[in-house]
């Protein structure tokens, strides 16, 4: 996306959006960003592009899908950075690991928590939450801006959310922002 002013917060930026994700979530966003390889665009075409958006935008930001299944993110984050644009990633935390490597190299995050940690299942198919409430433990620790969202899904009730609110509480989460549900169907249809 060549522009947006609400993916990275006081910030003028372009989104990059990564392929695939290891969680099937029942509102995805982006559905056709979950098969990987069709439409893509090669990353030297995107760090070319980039390069002719200095002094006009501010920031890059990283979405997804789940930006953080991509190996080559960090390389990707560093050459953004180099280009001297701020870096932001939207993710939902799957990989713990690969968000403590690539934290040094980010400005901001946006963090989508589904539900409370051990009732993920029900929304993204496939993970008890566990990697989600290591990788935002590690997030709060990095001290990187970030802000901790939550789709209101319909398997979410206020108590769902209430607990969500406890539990980000106890490992030291401030805020919970809350986004509009949008069942799929409502979703434009996307082309190939």
């Amino acid at each position: 996306m060549p522009f947006t002013t609400i993916d990275f917060p006081g910030r003028l930026a372009a989104v990059v959006f990564c392929q695939g994700c290891p969680w099937r979530c029942t509102y995805c966003h982006n559905p056709h960003l979950l098969p990987r390889g069709a439409g893509a665009l090669a990353w030297p075409a995107v760090l070319e592009w980039l390069a002719t958006r200095r002094g006009l935008l501010e920031g890059v930001v990283f979405s997804g899908g789940e930006p953080l299944l991509q190996r080559g993110l960090p390389e990707a984050l560093a050459a953004v950075r180099a280009l001297g644009f701020a870096t932001a990633l939207h993710t939902a935390g799957a990989y713990p690991k690969r968000l403590s490597a690539v934290l040094p190299l980010l400005d901001w995050v946006g963090f989508d928590v589904k539900a409370p940690f051990g009732e993920y299942a029900p929304i993204v198919g496939c993970d008890d939450g566990s990697s989600a409430r290591d990788a935002l433990e590690i997030l709060l620790a990095s001290g990187v801006a970030h802000d901790i969202r939550c789709t209101v899904a319909p398997e979410l009730d206020a108590t769902a959310l209430d607990r969500l609110r406890e539990e980000l509480t106890a490992i030291g989460g401030v805020g919970l922002t809350l986004q509009t549900y949008r069942p799929p169907d409502t979703f434009p249809a996307v082309s190939s």
